[in-house]
């Protein structure tokens, strides 16, 4: 991930994407600015050692591992899909091309075979995605069968580096919640995204806190 200045970081389109986070500047940023405002985050940042980046590459690859990655454990998504790169079958032709055997002996599903032929086949100008609105990122590609808006929320905040994107159906997102806010039970999606609402612009930053939190409560990984 290359450097980016201060100046680059607080860069704001004016075409409705709004904060994009390129560096660790940024979620540094955006979590100074969470534990300004709400106590619990700070608390919560006191007991975790550092927020990661968790940029990826955007693309065909990178919604194709999603997809890949969904229901699955860390360690089980991860062997999934270096087999599925080992056979050369990370691209839309490759995958087009590829016999359901192929696919199946990589390790996918029935189910996730037609979801990444799905995929593959729906011809996604994903340049484009990198200028459309938050909500319109997650139109288009839930769109596409097999893509939830967990996915494509995933996706917007990690592919694309979207600031101000929560994933609020995530079931460790849910604990780290419940844990950091003592609350009685779990939230479930709709009442953790109205509680988010207050997070904002940095929403995305709160979900990597409360991934982390959860990690540090539970020993166990959210997300990878």
């Amino acid at each position: 991930m290359a450097s980016h200045t201060d100046t680059e970081s607080r860069v704001v389109t004016d075409n409705g994407v709004g904060r994009i986070i390129h560096s660790d500047a940024c979620v540094t940023e955006g979590a100074a600015w969470l534990a300004a405002r709400h106590p619990r985050f700070a608390d919560a940042l006191a007991q975790i050692e550092t927020l990661p980046l968790r940029r990826h590459p955007d693309g065909f690859a990178e919604l194709l591992n999603a997809i890949v990655g969904q229901q699955l454990s860390i360690a089980s998504a991860a062997s999934i899909w270096t087999r599925m790169s080992n056979a050369g079958l990370t691209e839309p032709d490759a995958v087009i091309a590829a016999s359901d055997e192929e696919m199946r002996a990589a390790g996918l599903s029935r189910q996730k075979v037609r979801y990444a032929r799905a995929l593959a086949e729906a011809s996604i100008d994903f340049n484009a995605l990198r200028s459309k609105p938050d909500a319109e990122v997650v139109a288009i590609l839930t769109e596409v069968s097999g893509i939830g808006v967990w996915t494509a929320e995933i996706y917007a905040m990690f592919a694309l580096g979207r600031a101000d994107v929560f994933a609020p159906g995530d079931l460790a997102l849910q604990e780290g919640a419940r844990l950091l806010f003592d609350l009685p039970e779990r939230p479930k999606e709709r009442a953790l995204r109205k509680m988010a609402e207050d997070w904002s612009p940095w929403r995305a930053v709160a979900a990597r806190v409360l991934w982390a939190y959860y990690h540090v409560k539970k020993d166990r990984e959210g997300i990878r």
